[in-house]
């Protein structure tokens, strides 16, 4: 069949290499992709939130599946779109209802969620600028360190953890009253901090049951030793080492099942992926955040262990018959190291020339923020390329990413030396 994938980061690059090795993949477009699915499939310049005219690609294309990368189109509501479409309603969208996105939409609807169907996660109180003098007794009755939490999306960025409490307070009236993310902060959810590790839970869903992909641990921030401004992600390690049998029984019992459970019973209609941010406090997990796609870079090793046909997962996910599904996963650990512009998160420069990239060996590169300029492959974004490797574990798979590294090059290039240090 015909797919259409929407999307333009690592994630995507990922998610098209692996769809490609499907017998039933004949064609792939990507929209709008980036030079690195371009050389694999068909990229389609197209904004993945302009529905109308993704419609006429779509049908120009003889699609006959969707598959939403990122976000913004699943808040946006393109899964509604196609469903209340004459021209459209039979083409299955791989991603939540605009009512099930709103998981990661709305950090206060994901926190009501958790409650009502009593998963567990951090005691919170959300506030917006009418009440923002509540917001500061709230702070006041926490220890620290404070968690301020935009609602709405801000592009991973949206959360503050802050040790002093004065600093705590000034944040939440930047967020609220200043609009310090703009729309994204004119409700802003404080919550009590939970000390532990973290790690990412991936399900695949067709709304009633489930299968749960490989876990997967990220890296947020931009300097060593977990130092300085978050970022989308840095690089990322699957599976999670101290994630053992028991650990994951405990996460599919007791948020896994009672998640896709509370889908049934709020008639929340979900087909696609949860992304599952959860928090190990002695050996206890918590939900964190809920997203409403794959993360990136955790995509960049979680996918590529997935032994079984992925376009095959997803048909069984739009008809509703994943039980009848068997998942296969490679037992091989696999690790990313994101190479990003020099200044990123904050000011950076696009168009760098990347070389070396023929000169890889043993390792993928999923490309992250990238284009075609003169037919040369230059930067287009600041998380560029992602390196993932496979080894018997995150030690020697990451020797591997960091000896292909050496291989590239692009000016300003940076990337974190210490992946997987606290594992």
């Amino acid at each position: 069949m015909n797919i259409l994938l929407l999307g333009s980061g690592g994630r995507e690059h990922a998610l098209a290499w692996k769809m490609l090795q499907s017998k039933n993949c004949s064609k792939l477009f990507v929209a709008p992709g980036n030079a690195g699915t371009a050389a694999i499939a068909n990229n389609l310049d197209l904004n993945p939130n302009d529905f109308d005219v993704l419609k006429k690609a779509v049908l120009a294309n003889e699609i006959q599946m969707v598959v939403v990368g990122p976000e913004d189109p699943l808040v946006n509501g393109i899964y509604d779109f196609f469903k209340n479409d004459a021209e459209l309603k039979n083409i299955p969208v791989i991603g939540p209802s605009q009512r099930g996105a709103q998981l990661e939409g709305s950090k206060e609807f994901a926190k009501e969620f958790l409650i009502r169907h009593q998963i567990p996660t951090a005691a919170y109180q959300s506030f917006t600028a009418a009440n923002v003098e509540a917001g500061y007794a709230f702070l006041e009755t926490l220890k620290a360190p404070y968690v301020l939490k935009a609602d709405g999306l801000a592009a991973g960025k949206g959360v503050l953890i802050l040790t002093d409490l004065e600093e705590a307070k000034l944040e939440l009236k930047n967020m609220l009253v200043d609009a310090k993310f703009g729309a994204a902060s004119t409700k802003v959810v404080i919550e009590e901090f939970l000390d532990g590790i973290e790690l990412s839970c991936f399900v695949l869903t067709d709304g009633k049951s489930y299968k749960i992909l490989p876990t997967a641990k990220d890296y947020k921030r931009i300097g060593e030793g977990d130092q300085g401004l978050n970022t989308g992600g840095m690089g990322a390690v699957s599976p999670v080492p101290f994630a053992d049998d028991v650990l994951l029984q405990k996460i599919e019992e007791r948020i896994v099942k009672p998640t896709i459970e509370g889908f049934v019973k709020d008639q929340i209609d979900y087909k696609g992926f949860v992304f599952i941010g959860l928090i190990n406090v002695n050996n206890e997990p918590f939900v964190i955040e809920y997203n409403v796609r794959m993360g990136d870079p955790e995509t960049e090793v979680v996918i590529p262990r997935i032994e079984s046909d992925l376009v095959q997962l997803f048909t069984a996910v739009a008809n509703q018959t994943l039980e009848q599904e068997t998942l296969k996963v490679d037992p091989r650990t696999a690790t990313t190291v994101m190479l990003v512009s020099g200044g990123y998160p904050e000011e950076y420069q696009k168009g760098m020339v990347i070389t070396g990239l023929d000169q890889v060996a043993n390792s993928l590169v999923f490309h992250a923020g990238t284009a075609l300029k003169e037919s040369q492959i230059v930067s287009n974004g600041g998380r560029v390329l992602a390196v993932t490797s496979f080894g018997e574990d995150f030690d020697q798979a990451l020797k591997t990413s960091y000896q292909n590294i050496d291989k590239l090059h692009f000016d300003k290039m940076y990337y974190r030396k210490d992946i997987g240090f606290d594992l």
